[in-house]
């Protein structure tokens, strides 16, 4: 991780428990959640989760650095989409709509810094 936001990165993950911030969480994650399907059956999945793993799945999706997650400024019941196909990169189609929220609940979760 670059020195420019190293105190920022660790200031943020020591607010986090250490249970939920671990590597074989965030591993798991990638086995169970990314990746083409296997065969030549569609699958599509629907995960309903919070903000810090939806950074994490876009960071592994973009290959960017893994620090990275805790960059992607996902809202709550924000929608994302990520499209994983055989023999091309992944494809991050859609990333915090928040369109299928009335305009009281888009944000949730921000500070007001980054509410449009």
């Amino acid at each position: 991780m670059p020195d420019a936001h190293a105190d920022g990165v660790l200031d943020f993950l020591a607010r986090i428990p250490a249970a939920e911030r671990s590597p074989e969480l965030g591993q798991r994650a990638l086995e169970l959640l990314t990746g083409p399907a296997q065969g030549s059956q569609e699958r599509r999945e629907v995960v309903i989760t919070h903000a810090y793993l939806v950074g994490w799945l876009v960071t592994a999706a973009l290959d960017s650095p893994p620090w990275r997650w805790v960059s992607v400024g996902a809202a709550n019941a924000g929608l994302t989409i990520i499209r994983y196909t055989p023999r091309s990169p992944s494809s991050l189609l859609t990333l915090n709509d928040l369109d299928h929220l009335p305009p009281g609940l888009r944000w949730t979760g921000l500070p007001p810094h980054l509410r449009p």
